[in-house]
């Protein structure tokens, strides 16, 4: 939908947001000219527990009004109740009255959509009087208020429950660990991430001293409140591009800072192909790592080459198989659905070919275009040729995960964690499915943001549940690398300070 003026009577932010998240969800655009309306004006009343929305446009056909309410819940904030009804109501107008077609996640646009499950079964809601948990009123709830389809509020039920023994294996003093290494060999097309070129073997030893300092002074606090290492993940960026002798060198301080009987995972994420080779993956035997991700995104060379992958689809193959006769780990594999010039077809000839490597963990991605990439800011220039970066409609995007989700089931594999993302391909998610037993620990934790996660590197973060104030407390390490390096005591600082807001109490 295309329209000329737009009005909100609300300057809220939060206001704002979520009727620009509304709006996104249906493609609606503002546009000067070849327009459906002239005017679309959204007017929001809160009068005690009802929030009533209306709807007015206009178009050389007239002016129409479209009005709805709703009645906040007693067993919710009011502040979040309101908000929630404000965006259900306007999409309830467009759905039943302009005729707009829904997405599958309905109103729900968060990062963690479990996490809202998790908060009922908390509350005891869908809790039998026997303990038992009642999935159908789970999924109806999800259903009536967030206006998900049928079939995802049986996923979002289905993984949130399957969670549970993971999150309950946690507990104040347990928590991750992230190890942030914020480069790679070269960036690729559609990637906004915080990671930088690989630079010269001095940058990255300079990079290499202030991460020890960095590790140093996490460690310390581990020590000072007597937390528990559950899991480590190094991540990035992509940590196998650092040469061989720095990499040995980060996977050894981080063993013996971190590492000890109490670490139930070890993960690394190895991402590109052409960064594994013998020698890393002897220090990663070395060292502990009981957990691998292989992320080729696609087994398409033509897509490999499209998005600025210098490797083929038969390195990735060659990597996995060293991989799988060198330990005794389990091995995550990333696909990416929507990339641009891929078909139905090819996603599922890559699907299949991952398959037959027999990967312990795949995650389906949708792809998400955000400011920072190359590929949205080519995709926006008037002078590109947008043909050479054609990509799927949300139909077929939505039609490969269809398709994607039914094979994995048929091999055995069932969805354990998901997040979502704006302006994601298919208004849809990204989701994990395993094995039986090869959850990733750290994926499930750091999702549902009740461990306490201690970032480590550039980009990382670290968050910190306060319980008694029933927040989360947050720190941020610069994305910029020269950033991270010139102030690291900052950051330092900051985490350390957190920490001690809820562990250094009188």
């Amino acid at each position: 939908m295309r329209i000329k003026n737009f009005s909100l009577n609300s300057d809220d932010q939060v206001v704002k947001k979520i009727a620009g998240e509304v709006l996104r969800a249906f493609h609606i655009e503002i546009v000067d000219n070849d327009f459906d309306f002239d005017d679309f004006q959204i007017f929001n009343d809160v009068a005690g527990e009802k929030v009533s929305t209306r709807l007015i446009v206009e178009n050389k056909f007239g002016t129409q009004v479209f009005k709805t309410a709703g009645i906040v819940r007693s067993d919710e904030r009011h502040g979040a109740e309101v908000h929630r009804l404000i965006k259900k109501n306007l999409y309830t107008i467009l759905t039943r009255d302009l005729k707009l077609r829904g997405v599958p996640y309905g109103i729900m646009h968060g990062v963690r959509p479990t996490k809202i499950i998790h908060r009922w079964l908390r509350n005891n809601f869908g809790v039998t009087s026997y303990g038992v948990i009642d999935r159908d009123k789970i999924s109806r709830r999800l259903r009536a208020e967030y206006l998900t389809s049928y079939e995802k509020s049986l996923l979002l039920t289905e993984v949130a429950l399957r969670q549970i023994p993971i999150l309950n294996s946690s507990g104040e003093k347990k928590i991750s660990v992230y190890v942030g290494i914020p480069f790679c060999v070269t960036r690729c097309l559609y990637c906004s991430f915080p990671s930088n070129i690989l630079p010269n073997e001095k940058k990255i030893a300079e990079f290499m001293k202030v991460l020890s300092r960095d590790i140093d002074a996490a460690a310390a606090e581990i020590q000072r409140y007597g937390f528990q290492v559950q899991n480590i993940y190094i991540g990035g960026g992509t940590p196998t591009s650092l040469p061989a002798n720095f990499f040995h060198e980060l996977l050894e301080k981080v063993t013996t800072k971190f590492y000890n009987s109490s670490v139930e995972e070890f993960t690394v994420e190895c991402g590109r192909a052409d960064t594994i080779d013998d020698e890393k993956i002897d220090a990663m035997k070395k060292f502990h790592v009981s957990r691998v991700c292989v992320n080729p995104q696609t087994m398409q060379d033509k897509t490999l080459e499209r998005i600025g992958r210098r490797h083929t689809s038969a390195q990735v193959v060659t990597a996995f198989e060293k991989l799988r006769r060198a330990g005794d780990w389990q091995i995550n594999m990333d696909l990416i659905l929507g990339l641009p010039g891929e078909k139905f077809h090819d996603v599922m000839d890559s699907l299949q070919k991952i398959l037959e490597l027999d990967p312990d963990d795949v995650t389906l991605h949708a792809l998400a275009l955000k400011r920072g990439s190359k590929l949205q800011t080519q995709l926006a220039d008037e002078i590109s040729k947008l043909e050479d970066f054609e990509l799927p409609s949300d139909e077929e995007v939505r039609r490969m995960a269809d398709a994607a989700e039914k094979i994995l089931r048929g091999k055995n594999f069932s969805p354990y964690y998901l997040y979502r993302q704006g302006y994601i391909s298919g208004a849809i998610e990204n989701i994990g499915y395993c094995k039986r037993g090869a959850e990733c620990i750290y994926n499930v934790q750091i999702m549902d943001e009740r461990q306490i996660i201690l970032g480590v590197g550039a980009a990382a973060s670290t968050k910190v549940p306060d319980n008694s104030a029933m927040r989360l407390k947050t720190s941020f390490h610069a994305k910029d690398l020269s950033t991270y390096l010139r102030d690291v005591e900052r950051y330092i600082d900051n985490r350390t300070k957190i920490l001690a807001e809820v562990f250094a109490r009188d």
